[in-house]
């Protein structure tokens, strides 16, 4: 039998593990922005890259209810800060920041926001996030090394 907490935990525990693969993503660069917009379902995908020697890191958001790019023309956009905070549902409170993203209602279920802070900043509010971290270059080149072994 599942344990309820556990279940009524699952989208902030998703949402705490993304935060911390993306607290290690300062200094990457925002590669890649693909939004598609659905009448059903919203999603966006972000990919953020450092090059060969550490793994690129996706995040995919979908259910999306607010998004927000903004980047100069000439600006590259390096990562100063990148979060996911867990919007929960109602009644318990939201960051002041993220209160006017989105419209509350009873029926509204819990949501994740995403911030990416540098010359590129992103904020994104989503009822669905996975964040997904690769292998770098150097650890596949090591591991099919090793695979012969």
């Amino acid at each position: 039998m599942t344990d309820t907490s556990e279940a009524e935990d699952a989208f902030k525990n998703r949402c705490a593990h993304g935060a911390r693969t993306l607290a290690r993503c300062v200094g990457y660069f925002v590669h890649r922005i693909a939004f598609d917009a659905f009448p059903d379902d919203d999603a966006l995908e972000i990919t953020l890259r450092d090059g060969p020697h550490e793994p690129d890191v996706l995040i995919s958001l979908s259910g999306v209810r607010y998004v927000s790019v903004a980047k100069g023309a000439d600006l590259h956009g390096f990562v100063d800060d990148a979060c996911l905070i867990h919007l929960p549902k109602m009644p318990h409170a939201w960051p002041d920041e993220a209160v006017g993203m989105v419209g509350r209602f009873g029926g509204l279920p819990e949501l994740a926001w995403l911030r990416i802070v540098g010359p590129v900043e992103v904020d994104v509010v989503a009822s669905v996030v996975t964040v997904y971290s690769a292998t770098s270059d150097d650890e596949a080149s090591a591991g099919a090394g090793q695979a012969g072994t």
